[in-house]
């Protein structure tokens, strides 16, 4: 007989959980524990990993529900807890955060098999995702896709140069108060209109309409804090 798909879901909306069973039921014949917190996930995940494991995990980031005794009280401490133990198990976020630097810091840190935003995802992407996770692959909702593609692509264009610029930037009423203040990697004071020359670049590689402007994005892709 074959083995079916044992998913656990672990929400504090139970709205959302239906959504998800919903979903699931539209996609397949799986066998769905649900759950509304992060430490009965990681003991069910325990409990269960060599009699009857789950094959995939969807869970939220953040979770309201948290108290004093809570160990593990959003979504990054749970799939870390998974990893330090290494089970074996597809995990899959359903969240409503899209803030570039956290999705960045997720998919770059913990390494998710699939990262799905709640307010855009139905069966048929719920499905795509694990179709792709059981097949060992990854799965990131467009959205979130090109939000790492952009990130990466001014990581890429940023050089320690942007970086002082862009950080000095808020402190300085004029950009000529920047001028003796920003240094190449020998110690060497960058002229002011090579500064200019150097904002007017990142003003275009962000798409930003002023300095204003480009700090704020830079700080929206986490470039700076």
């Amino acid at each position: 007989m074959e083995t079916r798909t044992r998913i656990l879901v672990v929400d504090d909306h139970q709205l959302v959980i239906q959504g998800i069973l919903c979903s699931l039921k539209e996609v397949g014949d799986f066998d769905v524990v649900t759950t509304n917190n992060c430490d009965d996930a990681f003991q069910l995940i325990k409990m269960h990993q060599n009699n009857n494991p789950f094959h995939l995990l969807f869970t939220d980031l953040s979770f309201d529900n948290s108290t004093e005794e809570t160990n593990l009280d959003g979504g990054e401490e749970l799939i870390k807890a998974i990893k330090n133990n290494d089970f074996d198990i597809k995990i899959a976020v359903i969240t409503g955060h899209t803030e570039t630097n956290r999705v960045y810091n997720v998919i770059s840190n913990l390494k998710p098999n699939a990262y799905l935003l709640k307010s855009k995802c139905d069966a048929v992407e719920i499905g795509f995702a694990v179709k792709k996770m059981l097949a060992n692959d990854y799965y990131y909702t467009h959205e979130i896709h090109q939000k790492i593609m952009r990130r990466n692509i001014i990581q890429i264009q940023m050089d320690d140069v942007a970086i002082q610029i862009l950080k000095e930037l808020p402190n300085h009423p004029k950009i000529g108060n920047l001028e003796g203040i920003i240094k190449k990697d020998d110690g060497t004071l960058i002229k002011l209109r090579s500064i200019e020359t150097k904002l007017s670049n990142l003003r275009t590689d962000l798409n930003a309409n002023n300095n204003t402007d480009l700090v704020l994005k830079a700080k929206e892709l986490g470039v700076i804090d």
